[in-house]
């Protein structure tokens, strides 16, 4: 699919008016597999990304170059297509980040969960695939018995974070079973959702430490990107894909509508690290600039919400909300605390059978969409020892707006808190909205600024940890046609 001439000219512009990009010293790249973003941002499958990308900075016009996977690989690392089949095995001798890295003096590692053995560069052998890892074609690095060794199995990436060793540069590729493509371990058929949770879940564990480390809290970037759209998304050649961006020196709770591809990835992350020379098409593509702000800020990252007063009964799993039978809501705020003679290590909801949501430690307070009808829900727990605990309940959703919020009038409600009342932390959010226009999309919390909360229904009933202090509590929303609600109100958290 040839893209249209006036697109090329907006993509790849001199390099002469690219905006400069903050330097890192540590930028990390993480790749996911083959869903658009309409199957990836707001879906309840992936709240930890979805978290990502509402604290931090996400890119909603960005696309893949093409179907399949590895003329993506290839655009994001050596600025050109090189081939369009996954069964490729030829040496790669064309321009690419290694060599530019290399010569910039700066040092790179490419991670790959599954990979048989450090250097490997022969075939699949499950769950890994070859055509995930473009690093792994690369004359720079076959052809070197140095080089050739910075292609590593994923746990060294653990180990090296652990012991202030990342390279200038990470490139991470989960497994197949991990990255939304396959089927999680230990499932020989599985929804799209159970495909999304296992990347989410993958993605909580490995990179909420590295969001943690204090080397990355200095100056480091991530990036997380999805390689290619579903296969009939053609748009742009790959389709319209997720791409979220964390670090000090990136933007918190924006959202950029810039028109970007994998090239405009490749030069962003080559200028970020100081290396000023690009292979391919990198060298016409414009930095994603307006993603960063010269002013470096902590990154937030997602972490579990007090509960409100919820605690565990005993050893087990207790759930606090929603009670059982009850009609509620979507989104249904969900409490919930875990005890064990042992640690708990983390909890997780499923809906039917389907895990919607995990979170690392003993509590969790939490609103999710969950659509109209009657579900089966569980609550499970595993502490240190691998130990399960699970409680259950029957949930009836209904059509609707929260109980007693109601918009009485086109724009937002914020049904609680009310005025300037003085409240406590967590602070209980209810609000809807209506407009005469379109059906109501999405909405938001802003607390002083910063985006706290996004939901993609017409109400929201979600709790939110605030510290003391006078704060601006901002809840806005948006009909189908773009039109933009809002209602602000001081709150004073004691």
């Amino acid at each position: 699919m040839k893209k249209p001439y006036t697109s090329f000219l907006f993509l790849f512009l001199s390099a002469t008016v690219s905006a400069q990009i903050p330097q890192s010293n540590h930028v990390v790249v993480v790749l996911e597999e083959n869903h658009s973003y309409s199957g990836v941002i707001g879906n309840s499958s992936m709240p930890y990304l979805n978290s990502l990308a509402v604290q931090n900075a996400l890119g909603t016009q960005y696309f893949a170059n093409t179907h399949p996977s590895i003329g993506n690989y290839f655009m994001m690392t050596a600025g050109q297509i090189i081939t369009n089949d996954d069964a490729f095995m030829n040496t790669v001798t064309a321009d690419n980040m290694v060599r530019r890295l290399l010569t910039a003096g700066k040092t790179w590692k490419s991670y790959a969960e599954g990979l048989p053995s450090v250097g490997y560069t022969g075939g699949d052998v499950f769950p890994y695939d070859r055509h995930h890892n473009p690093f792994s074609y690369f004359s720079d690095v076959v052809n070197s018995s140095t080089q050739v060794l910075n292609l590593l199995p994923f746990s060294q990436f653990t180990a090296d974070l652990n012991n202030n060793q990342l390279p200038n540069f990470s490139f991470v590729v989960p497994s197949i079973q991990n990255d939304g493509h396959d089927c999680p371990a230990g499932l020989s058929s599985c929804s799209d959702a159970q495909k999304l949770a296992a990347a989410d879940i993958w993605l909580q564990n490995h990179i909420a430490p590295l969001l943690n480390n204090a080397a990355f809290q200095q100056d480091g970037l991530l990036v997380i990107v999805f390689d290619e759209g579903f296969a009939n998304d053609g748009a742009f050649g790959g389709g319209q894909v997720a791409i979220v961006m964390a670090g000090p020196h990136v933007k918190k709770g924006f959202q950029s509508s810039g028109l970007y591809q994998h090239e405009n990835l490749l030069r962003t992350v080559l200028d970020s690290l100081g290396v000023n020379t690009y292979p391919g098409q990198a060298v016409f593509a414009v930095d994603m600039a307006d993603m960063f702000s010269a002013n470096p800020t902590p990154t937030p990252t997602p972490s579990p919400t007090p509960t409100g007063g919820c605690s565990a009964q005993g050893i087990g799993v207790t759930i606090c909300s929603p009670s059982g039978g009850n009609s509620q809501s979507s989104p249904v705020h969900f409490t919930a605390a875990a005890h064990s003679s042992n640690p708990i290590s983390a909890m997780r909801i499923y809906v039917d059978n389907s895990s919607v949501y995990t979170i690392q430690g003993a509590n969790l307070d939490t609103s999710l969409p969950i659509s109209s009808g009657a579900h089966n829900v569980v609550v499970q727990a595993w502490d240190s020892t691998g130990a399960v605990f699970k409680s259950s309940l029957s949930l009836t959703v209904g059509n609707g707006t929260p109980p007693g919020c109601s918009p009485a009038n086109p724009g937002v409600t914020v049904c609680s808190p009310t005025g300037t009342n003085s409240a406590t932390s967590p602070l209980h959010v209810v609000a809807s909205a209506k407009s005469l226009l379109a059906p109501i999309t999405a909405m938001r919390i802003y607390v002083d600024g910063v985006s706290q909360f996004l939901t993609f229904t017409n109400s929201l009933d979600t709790s939110l940890g605030l510290s003391s202090g006078s704060h601006l509590l901002v809840v806005q929303a948006w009909d189908a046609t773009g039109a933009v609600f809002k209602s602000s109100q001081q709150i004073s958290i004691q």
